[in-house]
Formats: C-alpha cells, sequence, structure tokens
C-alpha cells in the first residue's frame, strides 16, 4: 500500500495516554496517543525514534501492540501495527467490574441501610 492509500484508512482523533517500548532502549516512555485506527496510530511524545524502529505500545483496553515507526516529524510519529487491531476498544469505556473509581465518587441507587447507624441527639 502506497503513502496515498494510508490516508484513506478511518482514523479516530482521540487523546489517550500509552506507554511505548523502543527496541533498543531501555524502559516505558508516556506518550500521548493522537489518533487510532486499524492499522496504526499517530503518537507524540518525549522518545527519539526513527524509521523503520520496532516498537510496542500499550494501549488502554487493548493491550501490548507490535507494530514500527512509519515516520517521524519532530516529537510526533507514526506507528504501522503489525496486525490490525479493533481501535474502537480503546474508546470504550470501562465496565463496572472494571471500575477504578472511588465509592464516593459512584452514583450509587442503594437506600440507606434499616436501623441506621445515626443516632438522634
Amino acid at each position: 500500500m502506497n503513502q496515498g492509500e494510508n490516508r484513506q484508512i478511518a482514523r479516530d482523533s482521540l487523546f489517550l495516554m500509552a506507554e511505548m517500548r523502543v527496541d533498543g532502549l531501555d524502559g516505558d516512555f508516556r506518550i500521548k496517543v493522537r489518533n487510532l485506527s486499524a492499522g496504526g496510530m499517530m503518537g507524540e511524545g518525549n522518545v527519539r525514534v526513527v524509521r523503520g524502529t520496532f516498537v510496542q505500545v500499550a494501549i488502554r483496553n487493548i493491550g501490548w501492540v507490535e507494530g514500527s515507526i512509519a515516520w517521524v516529524q519532530e516529537n510526533r510519529f507514526g506507528v504501522a501495527f503489525r496486525a490490525d487491531i479493533d481501535s474502537r476498544l480503546a474508546l470504550a469505556t470501562l465496565g463496572k467490574a472494571d471500575d477504578q473509581a472511588p465509592d464516593y465518587l459512584r452514583n450509587y441507587q442503594e437506600q440507606p441501610p434499616t436501623g441506621s447507624l445515626l443516632r438522634k441527639i
């Protein structure tokens, strides 16, 4: 597929934080995912990469995805995934079972227990 054909692939503009591992460099790098499609993504961050470098990106609700750097422009870069992903999963909200919000932020519809622990004074 040539570069002109790549632009026809549907992509979702978004803003997600992700972790990225770069072949040959130690540690994980925190990056911003600016747009995402089944075949790749645009990232932004303070990590020096060159075209062709093998990378792994941890994307919310998807996990670690392997790919290679397709282009670099200043602190932004494109990643071509090795295999297609379902990019809609990254946009999905977390389910109740996965909700890590503290109890006081949740919207419970529970009634106070009978025989409340509060006492009249």
